[in-house]
């Protein structure tokens, strides 16, 4: 019997690369001679990304449709006609036993071919409200791995697996101190810390709101670990260095976010699924500040997740100049607050996702070829 071959598509950020890659991970883990080919879109962050986590990446010709300029999605259709047919070549050559999709823009075409090829299809939906392209794609898929409980109001009820979003396993080391971690920040563990986080590329909203507030931080006892993203680096360090701020570190990305969680008494953050999962996983207390630029505004939809469940705190894009920051001190100097917030969104975390999505693709690996169709 030969040895598996899986395709895992997706990505475009963060939030959908890291899962994708933790998925394969844990698929070499269990069957470590597995081959594993990654399709993603051209000239996004995953064909830098996946090849340094050693996995080979096809990239497609693809991109999104601009709603806000229609007469441009021409082109679009034009790169999605050359993405379905490099996508149709690929699966075919590669022979895959399995396809899984994480979402992005690549996901629709690879997974519309394999379904055409009659190769099982995986979909992997990270957010509490499902995109337009898994929906269109659930009638096909065979199995549909979720985060979130409530999803059958998108998708078939037999076909959803309750299994979480994968994180970097990483993140959680029980061996570090929190006195350890703020130390590397050059931070004091007897005080509180806010982490402040905008993704990997920043949030000029939550930045324009740190910014404001500088002021009112001199000479306070809060502390903050603000990662700004490189578009706003410059202009954090400049209004930093006319201020003494011992208690502000800022950086344009943090390498060590493990430890910037183990600081960390409270976080603000971009509603994006796999930070809420993170958030889920090391229980820690969140205010979280959707992003508005996102399909169906799905951020917001998380963050209400969290909210209705007293797991979370959160202010509009548009409200957080005016309301963030005041929110922020308020919530972490009450202890309380903290707690209940850490205890609530513990009870949201699913462990070992990647293992349990795992265990899904390869049962429909054994079925296909009990059927015979290997």
């Amino acid at each position: 019997m030969r040895k598996i071959r899986v395709i895992i598509s997706g990505g475009g950020t963060g939030g959908h690369i890291f899962p994708a890659i933790s998925i394969a991970n844990a698929i070499r883990k269990r069957c470590s001679d597995a081959e594993i080919l990654f399709v993603g879109a051209e000239n996004r962050m995953e064909m830098e990304k996946v090849p340094a986590a050693g996995y080979p990446i096809v990239g497609l010709p693809v991109s999104g449709f601009d709603r806000k300029r229609p007469w441009r999605n021409l082109k679009v259709l034009i790169q999605l006609w050359k993405s379905l047919k490099l996508a149709r070549k690929t699966v075919r050559s590669f022979r895959p036993d399995v396809v899984v999709g994480v979402g992005g823009y690549a996901s629709g075409p690879t997974l519309w071919e394999a379904s055409r090829q009659k190769i099982p299809v995986v979909i992997q939906e990270q957010n509490s409200y499902a995109g337009v392209t898994n929906k269109l794609l659930a009638k096909k898929a065979d199995a549909i791995c979720v985060a979130y409980e409530g999803m059958e109001r998108f998708f078939p009820a037999k076909k959803i697996e309750l299994t979480g979003n994968p994180v970097r396993q990483d993140l959680k080391n029980d061996m570090l101190t929190r006195s350890e971690a703020a130390a590397f920040f050059g931070l004091n563990s007897d005080r509180e810390i806010i982490l402040i986080i905008g993704g990997s590329l920043g949030a000029r909203t939550i930045n324009r709101s740190v910014a404001t507030w500088l002021d009112r931080l001199v000479g306070s006892s809060v502390q903050l670990i603000w990662q700004t993203g490189a578009a706003f680096d410059s202009e954090a360090k400049n209004l930093l260095s006319a201020r003494s701020l011992p208690n502000v570190v800022q950086m344009p990305f943090i390498t060590r976010m493990d430890l910037a969680y183990k600081a960390a008494d409270l976080v603000v953050s971009r509603a994006g699924a796999s930070s809420i999962s993170e958030l889920c996983l090391l229980a820690k207390p969140a205010i979280l500040i959707p992003s508005p630029n996102v399909a169906e505004d799905h951020q917001t939809k998380n963050a209400q997740a969290l909210v209705n469940r007293q797991a979370a705190l959160l202010v509009a894009d548009a409200d957080a100049p005016e309301k963030m920051m005041s929110l922020v001190l308020e919530t972490v100097a009450d202890s309380e607050r903290l707690k209940d917030l850490a205890v609530h969104i513990a009870r949201l975390a699913q462990s070992d996702s990647a293992d349990r999505i795992t265990t899904t693709v390869l049962k429909l690996v054994d079925k296909k070829r009990e059927n015979g169709k290997v």
